[in-house]
This record gives structure tokens, sequence and C-alpha cells, in this order.
């Protein structure tokens, strides 16, 4: 189960839907392990990832003089903070495909915040989020940190297609050291309304993923994205 944290925001609607594109070995890991990977946040390819933007560092600084640890501790909090990204959109996502799946093969999960905050188990050695992104200015705008979290709820305006949902781990109080980052224990059944297959996937891809998730035991709706249906004219 997640935890409520007051400052960190969500659509007000929990039936909002929401999608995580990815390849099969990726969707059959999660089948098979019923967790779900998290990346440690400062593994993304964006390099600011969990990081300030300028107004707010210069604050930083400032205060920092006095306590050098200050720094540093957010610096480190990054290696301890694991990160699922899923997408905002009431429709399947035609850039979403082309950026996260492979030449015809991948799917979507389509799934809805309530979903999402049922989906995860109660952890003893680790605090979860859910919250929603923030795109701003980095070079003008300020990021608050009165919460350890906003830097990994903020993003540069160039990422706003992204339109993204985070689930955040925080290892801290736990000691866990991550690597690669981390893979937590998920009610797949909760997690995933819907799957689709990749809409230029041909019909033996979407027979196979059919029937994978039937032998290993979950009974989704699975349908192939009708992004590339018949052209009627």
């Amino acid at each position: 189960m997640y935890h409520n944290n007051p400052n960190i925001k969500l659509p007000e609607d929990t039936e909002t839907i929401v999608w995580k594109y990815l390849d099969l070995s990726k969707f059959l890991d999660l089948l098979l392990s019923q967790k779900l990977f998290m990346s440690r946040s400062d593994k993304f390819e964006d390099q600011y990832e969990g990081t300030f933007s300028e107004p707010t560092y210069e604050e930083i600084k400032k205060l920092a003089i006095d306590n050098p640890e200050f720094i540093n501790y957010y610096k480190t909090h990054r290696e301890k903070v694991a990160i699922s990204s899923w997408h905002i959109n009431e429709y399947e996502s035609f850039a979403m495909w082309q950026i996260f799946t492979q030449n015809s093969e991948g799917l979507a999960i389509q799934s809805t915040i309530s979903r999402l905050q049922k989906a995860l188990h109660p952890e003893h050695n680790f605090k979860q989020y859910i919250g929603e992104v923030n795109y701003i200015d980095y070079k003008k705008e300020y990021i608050p940190f009165d919460d350890l979290f906003f830097p990994f709820l903020f993003k540069r305006k160039s990422f706003q297609y992204e339109r993204e949902v985070r689930i955040i781990t925080d290892v801290t109080d736990g000691k866990i050291k991550l690597n690669d980052g981390l893979k937590i224990n998920v009610d797949i059944n909760q997690l995933i309304e819907k799957i689709y297959i990749h809409p230029k996937s041909e019909n033996w891809y979407k027979n196979l993923v059919i029937q994978l998730v039937k032998e290993l035991g979950f009974d989704f709706t699975i349908e192939k994205s009708d992004l590339e249906s018949d052209i009627l004219i």
C-alpha cells in the first residue's frame, strides 16, 4: 500500500487512465515474478532526473555554506529512490509506441490511478508514493525543497508530452542498496486492466502473447491496438 503524502499531487479522478509501454521480455518478467521493476532515479537517460532547477540550486548552495552535508545528502538520496513511470492518457499514444517499443513488437498495459494504488503491497522496508510530475522551466522556475520527494516530481518542460505519473519508492529506511533498481511486490490482477498489442504486430505475435498470458494463469483482456485498423474510404 502506498503512503499518503499531502505534498504529492495526483489527478482528482482516481479512474484516470494510465499506460505503461514495454517489450515482451519486460512484460513476461512482470508476470513471472509478480513484481514491478523500478529504475534507480539517477540511472534514467535524463541526467536532470532528481536534480534541482537553477533558482532552487542557488538557494540550496547558500544554505550549504554552513552545512556542506546538505547538498551531499540530496545527491546520495537519488541512489535510494526508485521510480516506475506511467503515462496519463485517455487513449493509447502513437508517440509512446514509437518511443518505448522496438520494431513492430511490444505491448501496452492499461491501468488507472486507483488500480496502481490498490496494486501496491504494504512494505516494511521502504515507503512508496504515487505522484504526478510537474513540468517546469529549469532555468527560471523554482522547485520547493521542503519535501524530499519534490526533486523526483519535477521535470523539464520538454518532457511535457510524457504526462507522467510515477510510483516512487524510497529505500533509505530499509538500508537496502539499489544497483540498477528494485523489484516491488504487486497484485498483477489489480495492476493490469487490459493489454494492447503493438499496432504493427502480426497475428502470430498477438496469439503468442495471448497464449503466454493464459499459460501463466492470467485472464486479462488482450486487444490489438486499433491505431492501424483498416482505412475506411
